[in-house]
């Protein structure tokens, strides 16, 4: 009797890869999830202590930040599973969908920040 494995859409497709790459993937998927927590622990920060930044920009920012730490566990599970589905069957890579989204989030946050300290 075979083991059904979740998710069935990943796990039905290809052979079983090499460990080490399936492990990789993991990491990376995990990589994710600290960069989710850490985002919205920098919005979460922004307006929880008193910091001499402009009321409007700080708010956005905080915003900005907290919406990127909610994209980011959806970047870890869609890239872990196209990952995998890629390993097993012996395709190319995929590149990260909202990697690129993400990193100008990032920018624009800093950037208001930085403006937000110039203002205020």
């Amino acid at each position: 009797m075979t083991q059904r494995r979740f998710p069935h859409s990943v796990f039905s497709h290809g052979a079983e890869p090499d460990a080490r790459f399936s492990l990789a993937n993991e990491r990376t998927f995990l990589a994710w999830v600290r960069t989710a927590l850490a985002l919205i622990a920098a919005g979460v920060a922004l307006e929880a202590f008193e910091l001499p930044i402009e009321p409007t920009f700080r708010v956005t920012a905080a915003i900005v930040l907290i919406s990127l730490g909610a994209l980011s566990p959806i970047q870890a599970w869609l890239g872990w599973m196209n990952t995998e589905r890629a390993l097993r069957l012996d395709k190319l890579l995929p590149a990260p969908h909202l990697a690129g989204p993400i990193g100008f989030g990032v920018v624009a946050a800093a950037l208001l920040i930085v403006t937000g300290l110039l203002i205020g």
